[in-house]
């Protein structure tokens, strides 16, 4: 087995494990070798013609599921579009959250399937913890931390430094690269939650993806 197959195997192997624990906290999981068949295992679930809400994600963006949903005739709701007034964007905010599905990722994921994440405005985590439609985690292998307190770790110290960067945030961790635990006011890291079961009376499904994907 080369170098290539071993990495590949491994991480089949990591993330069938975790696919395994989540599924004992009540999510429907699988594991998908690649970001073409993630993308594909999403389209598989979602009907035609539903409304899906889409939050800042770069996980699902960079998979390329957003045209596909739209080629099969779905409406997304996303903020994320630019030039967006106000009105507009709180629209959209409301159509993510009241959407038939709701698809994201996860700043990290440890190994006994706790999902961790960090939110600035708080919607995003928001309609993971409640909202009438069901959810789809798609995570990329690199997401994987071996207990809850890494999986923080890895938000604060991974995840956000590189968001703060892309919003031109002006935060004590865009200069070093990692977390400060700062007071600045554009800080992004304000809402932390820790998933650990599938939320009561919701369809909760997560694809973990054998590629790294996102921050």
């Amino acid at each position: 087995m080369n170098t290539s197959e071993a990495k590949k195997a491994s991480n089949r192997k990591l993330g069938e494990s975790v696919c395994k624990a989540l599924e004992a906290r009540g999510f429907s999981a699988q594991y998908a070798e690649s970001a073409e068949a993630a993308c594909e295992r999403a389209l598989e679930m979602i009907e035609e013609g539903a409304t899906v809400g889409i939050p800042g994600t770069v996980t699902v963006r960079e998979i390329g599921l957003m045209e596909r949903l739209e080629e099969k005739g779905c409406k997304i709701s996303e903020h994320w579009l630019p030039d967006m007034s106000p009105a507009e964007r709180t629209a959209a905010l409301l159509g993510e959250l009241q959407a038939d599905w709701f698809v994201t990722s996860a700043n990290a994921l440890s190994m006994d399937g706790t999902i961790v994440n960090i939110d600035g405005a708080g919607n995003r985590v928001a309609v993971m913890s409640w909202a009438p439609g069901k959810i789809i985690y798609i995570v990329g292998i690199n997401k994987i931390s071996s207990d809850v307190h890494s999986a923080i770790k890895r938000a604060r110290d991974i995840a956000s430094p590189p968001n703060a960067l892309r919003l031109a945030r002006k935060t004590p961790c865009t200069a070093t690269g990692h977390c400060m635990d700062c007071n600045s006011p554009e800080r992004i890291c304000r809402v932390v939650t820790l998933i650990e079961r599938a939320p009561l009376g919701r369809e909760c499904h997560v694809i973990i993806v054998g590629e790294e994907l996102g921050y």
